[in-house]
Parts: C-alpha cells; structure tokens; sequence
C-alpha cells in the first residue's frame, strides 16, 4: 500500500517539475530567437552566408566561416522534421524572384533613360521565346534594314543589350555597364557602334547581326537563367567575326555579372581589355590565348 506521505512527495515532485518547465518556457520565449517571426521588410535583403539557424550549434565559428565561403543554403536548421518557416518563405521569395525575372518585360522608360531603341527577333511572345530558341536568334528581314539604319557603318565593335533569361539582370547592370564599356573601348581608340537594345534576344542574335553588319567583334551583354542564388546575373558573349552556325567555342564569355560575383565596374574593364585583345590576335574562344 502506498501511504500518503509518498503520495505527497510524489505529487511535490510534480508540482516542482511543472514549475521548472513553465520558468524554462518563459526563458526560452523572452530569449531572442533565429527564426522569430519579427517584422521584416524584405526576407530576401537578407544575406544567407551570414544567416544561421541551427540551435545550440557545436562549433558556430567553424559553420560560419563555411557559409561565407558559399551561398548554398547550409546551417539552415530545422522545425522537428521540416523546415524553419523563415526559411521556407525565403525560398518561395527567392523562386518568386526567378519566376518575375524570366517572365518580365524591359519597360520603355528603362530603354528611353538608357537611349536605347527597341528591336524585336522573331519571337512574338515570352511564351514563343521560351519555348522557339530558333526564333530567338533570327529578325525579320525589315528589323535588320532598321537595326543597319542606327548602327550606321564602319565601326570596330558591335555592343548591345538583350534581355535574354532575366529582366532583373537588365534592369540592375545596364545603366552602368554599357558607359563604362563603351568610354573605355572608345579611350583606345576603338570604335562603337550606336547600341540598342534586343527583345526576346538569345546569344545567336550576334551571329545574325554581324552577318548582316560586318563589324570586327560582336558583343551582347544579355541576362542569365536566374536560379535560387541571384536573378540578376549578367553575361557578356563576345565573338570576332562572328558568323552564322558558326561553334560556341568560337565565343568567349565573361558570366556572373552581378554584386555577388564579379561586380559591373570590374565585369566593364575586363570586356574592354577582351575585345582590345580580340582585336589584336584577330581570335576569339578557345583560341584566344589570356
């Protein structure tokens, strides 16, 4: 028989471990927390190589100096068998990002700040560009006497814009990159034809353009497939003598043009000591030698 003096202790015992549990919780609830659901202005302003989530890490310094080596989404935690709710929404906010990149349109007042005329390929949709690469790379006959009428003749160097994969990246590069390209191309004394600007554009417009324009180097300045790391990634595509059907090899690329890789001042600099080197060797891809 269990006697009353042990029914109390056991009820005490109880009573004492509930309390210590409700002190823990209010401990917890005052402590601040990774994954708090804090007002924030924009979830994706926030910088993932410095973001860490895990609780009571082993060794935090170690795991932090991981993830600012990658933006790959590590040390991210976990809410029993599935994610952090901040996490989850930073992914959707991040696909979100890449889905309006793709799917956007260059605006005109964009264009018009820049100085930019429009020119469109054969595509007469976002949809058809996505799904009709061909038409991508070709103009009608009537665009390319438009394009010839601006450009003009006789200059060195053929540079223009394209919105390619991603909008975002147009949007975020262009106004700095093609100044600091074109100032720097023209210090040498290199000439440039007058840009502008191609709507729904892949890389293989160049070959299109220079077979029609004749300059020495073609250059396209175009957005990338965004992905979960950046929708603003830019790539210069640069070719001497380009020419229809002509290999990839042939193309010399500088990619990942944005803040988190090579930035638009430094990606400028670079193009301008390519094309002067292009135009030295008189190659270009695999067989230019850097």
């Amino acid at each position: 028989m269990i006697g009353e003096a042990q029914i109390s202790a056991v009820v005490e015992r109880v009573l004492r471990r509930l309390a210590e549990q409700r002190a823990e919780q209010r401990t917890a609830e005052a402590a601040p927390r990774a994954d708090a659901a804090e007002a924030i202005a924009d979830i994706a302003a926030v910088d993932l190589r410095e973001q860490y989530l895990v609780d009571r890490p082993h060794d935090r310094e170690a795991f932090m100096a991981l993830k600012r080596a990658t933006p790959a989404r590590v040390g991210i935690g976990q809410a029993g068998a599935r994610h952090r709710t901040q996490t989850m929404l930073r992914f959707q906010a991040d696909h979100a990002a890449a889905q309006d990149a793709v799917f956007g349109d260059v605006d005109d007042a964009l264009l018009g700040q820049l100085g930019l005329p429009r020119f469109r390929t054969l595509c007469a949709s976002r949809d058809e560009f996505l799904t009709r690469p061909d038409k991508g790379r070709a103009f009608a006959p009537e665009t390319l006497d438009r394009i010839a009428a601006h450009v003009g003749g006789g200059a060195q160097v053929l540079l223009y814009l394209a919105d390619g994969l991603s909008l975002t990246a147009v949007k975020a590069a262009a106004a700095d990159i093609l100044p600091i390209i074109r100032r720097g191309l023209e210090g040498y004394g290199i000439s440039v034809a007058p840009p502008f600007f191609v709507e729904y554009g892949r890389v293989g417009t160049m070959d299109a353009l220079a077979e029609r324009l004749n300059p020495e180097i073609a250059c396209v300045l175009l957005g990338e497939r965004p992905g979960l790391v950046t929708a603003e990634s830019m790539s210069a595509y640069m070719a001497y003598r380009p020419t229809p059907g002509m290999p990839e090899s042939r193309r010399t690329v500088l990619a990942n043009i944005h803040r988190g890789a090579t930035p638009v001042v430094e990606a400028g600099a670079h193009i301008v000591d390519l094309i002067r080197l292009m135009l030295t060797k008189k190659v270009s891809g695999v067989e230019l030698q850097l």
